[in-house]
């Protein structure tokens, strides 16, 4: 017997996935041999328990790092796991925790080094949930970061993903550099509409 749940339709999933036709057999499978039921109560517990909770954490301390830990088991489906890579077209990002459509990155995993656009295209389209810890105040040493952070956001809010953070400094404060001061400020912009009822209620867009 196998019971299993998901927020998506079988004909949706991996929708515009990378080489979606090899996994078309899967679907194929499950609406074969599988009764597929909608148990939507009415009441999106994910919501309500995000509302409650703070979006945006600092200063960088143990009690930020437990909230994220709090937040992470409340809205995953399953443990998951503990460390190990998220593998995005032969590059390997280190993970701090990933479950079902939720995962936890550290700032310097997710923003320094090789990472681009396509990265968090993915990431965005593969995860509805995603928390960041360890965001540092980004200067003028760190403008690389901080234009990968700000591409980021621009991506998960395209697709309505929830974004859980923790950062050494207030929102206003966090970036302090020259080159990205009006780009930033869309980033400002897009972290507080995201603490919002009305964005927290979208629909992931996988």
């Amino acid at each position: 017997t196998l019971i299993t749940t998901s927020n998506i339709l079988p004909d949706d999933l991996y929708k515009d996935g990378l080489q979606r036709a090899r996994f078309l057999p899967a679907i194929g499978l499950i609406k074969q041999h599988l009764d597929v039921l909608n148990v939507d109560g009415g009441v999106d517990y994910r919501l309500r328990y995000l509302e409650k909770a703070e979006i945006y954490h600092y200063p960088l301390d143990d009690r930020a790092e437990q909230i994220l830990n709090d937040v992470f088991n409340n809205l995953a489906p399953e443990p998951g796991h503990r460390g190990g890579d998220l593998e995005i077209e032969g590059r390997f990002i280190p993970t701090l925790r990933e479950a079902d459509d939720i995962i936890w990155f550290n700032f310097r995993a997710i923003c320094d080094g090789p990472r681009g656009t396509a990265d968090y295209i993915e990431i965005a389209r593969c995860f509805h949930t995603v928390l960041i810890s360890n965001i540092p105040v980004m200067d003028w040493q760190m403008e690389n970061q901080a234009r990968r952070f700000v591409n980021l956001v621009d991506e998960f809010y395209d697709r309505s993903v929830k974004l859980i953070v923790s950062a050494a400094a207030p929102l206003h404060e966090l970036y302090t550099g020259q080159k990205l001061k009006f780009e930033f400020q869309r980033t400002v912009s897009r972290l507080q509409e995201m603490q919002s009822h009305e964005y927290l209620e979208r629909p992931h867009v996988p």
